[in-house]
């Protein structure tokens, strides 16, 4: 056999070898995934609470408990974090909000909020109804650019 059919063989064992050690961490952290979600919808309460800042910062940052922080997995620590500053009853609390309702979140407006401990899963607000729109997201300098000329060349623009 000749060298380089070695060093192809190799490579190749070594692939299947990561593909099959990603399938399987993959299907761990879906199972843990979905315990941690059906926890979540176990202990959910809805609360009544007035939104005073939302901001994406760092969680030792964030003033959560100090319990919070030596729960959080290291690599998570220097990561940002949706946190959203609220008042529920007298106190002024500092919750972690999910990223899927982040941006409908409004600020300085009174909501009813779907809860699991810090946790924020939903937002609705007073009297069902939605209080703000998600925005859209912002347009890269390429899509400007190309409406921009097209505009000029007197073309349909694309969406």
């Amino acid at each position: 056999m000749k060298p380089w059919m070695i060093i192809l063989i190799v490579i190749t064992v070594v692939l299947a070898a990561l593909v099959i050690a990603l399938y399987f961490l993959g299907k761990k952290a879906q199972k843990k995934q979905k315990e941690q979600e059906e926890m979540l919808n176990a202990n959910k309460q809805t609360v009544s609470m007035l939104i005073i800042d939302k901001k994406r910062m760092k969680l030792r940052d964030a003033g959560l408990p100090q319990l919070v922080l030596d729960q959080t997995p290291k690599l998570m620590r220097g990561s940002k974090m949706p946190i959203v500053k609220a008042k529920v009853g007298p106190q002024i609390l500092s919750l972690i909000c999910d990223d899927k309702i982040f941006d409908s979140v409004p600020v300085k407006k009174e909501v009813k909020a779907v809860v699991s401990g810090i946790y924020i899963l939903s937002v609705k607000g007073l009297h069902g109804r939605q209080t703000e729109a998600v925005p859209e997201k912002k347009k890269s300098r390429f899509k400007r650019a190309l409406e921009l000329a097209q505009e000029k060349a007197g073309a349909k623009p694309l969406k």
